[in-house]
């Protein structure tokens, strides 16, 4: 009898053990083929400066959800951003502040607003347009800081490891589905502290079809 325990647990040990050993290999096989896909809205990041002077001093933003990136979140409040043909209305702020502020658009938007859209990565804001930012306790006057955001995608500098590429390499990457298609000039930001996810914008993803179910594949 004793030896047959011994038997039971020997076998119901190698079968949790290959088991396990399944489950840890399934995201790899996964994360190797495809990457998930966020779409981006039009919003706002706003220095600490620019919410004292939208929203009244000290002024804390109100979080709503958690963003696939981690520390980042979309807040409650929104702004009205003014060009001189036109306004955007109800401009979502995404937290944390940040040293400048940044208002992201969509192209269609520079239209509207009578300035000119640069495509540019977060953060590199140099020479681009300005616009102002209006909120309930007052406004802000931006000499730069209105893109239209670059499409990229964000990875740990291991996941880029993996996938072959490096930070700031262009890529191509493909959708499936009706109306998929590939588009180029996508970004690797390979960083510390990164979600994997490729960002791009809801005209681009309007264009393609895609949903917040979309994965896509890099193509060298």
């Amino acid at each position: 009898m004793e030896q047959y325990e011994e038997v039971l647990d020997r076998v119901l040990s190698i079968l949790v053990e290959g088991n396990l050993s399944k489950n840890q290999q399934a995201p790899v096989t996964e994360i190797a083929k495809t990457i998930p896909v966020g779409i981006s809205n039009r919003h706002a990041h706003l220095s600490r400066a620019d919410i004292d002077s939208l929203f009244g001093k000290g002024y804390e933003l109100t979080k709503l959800k958690d963003l696939s990136q981690p520390g980042q979140y979309a807040c409650k409040e929104c702004v009205t951003i003014c060009g001189p043909k036109g306004v955007l209305e109800k401009i979502r702020v995404l937290g944390p502040a940040r040293p400048v502020s940044q208002i992201e658009i969509l192209q269609g938007d520079t239209f509207k607003l009578g300035i000119k859209g640069e495509l540019r990565l977060s953060g590199d804001l140099n020479g681009t347009s300005g616009a102002t930012m209006i909120g309930p306790k007052g406004s802000v006057q931006l000499t730069q800081g209105v893109i239209v955001a670059q499409r990229h995608i964000h990875m740990l500098p291991e996941e880029a490891k993996h996938f072959g590429v490096v930070d700031g390499e262009q890529v191509s990457i493909e959708f499936d589905g009706p109306r998929g298609g590939v588009l180029n000039n996508v970004i690797i930001r390979a960083t510390a502290n990164s979600g994997l996810e490729c960002h791009i914008d809801t005209e681009e993803a309007n264009a393609l079809g895609v949903t917040s179910s979309t994965r896509i594949d890099i193509l060298k």
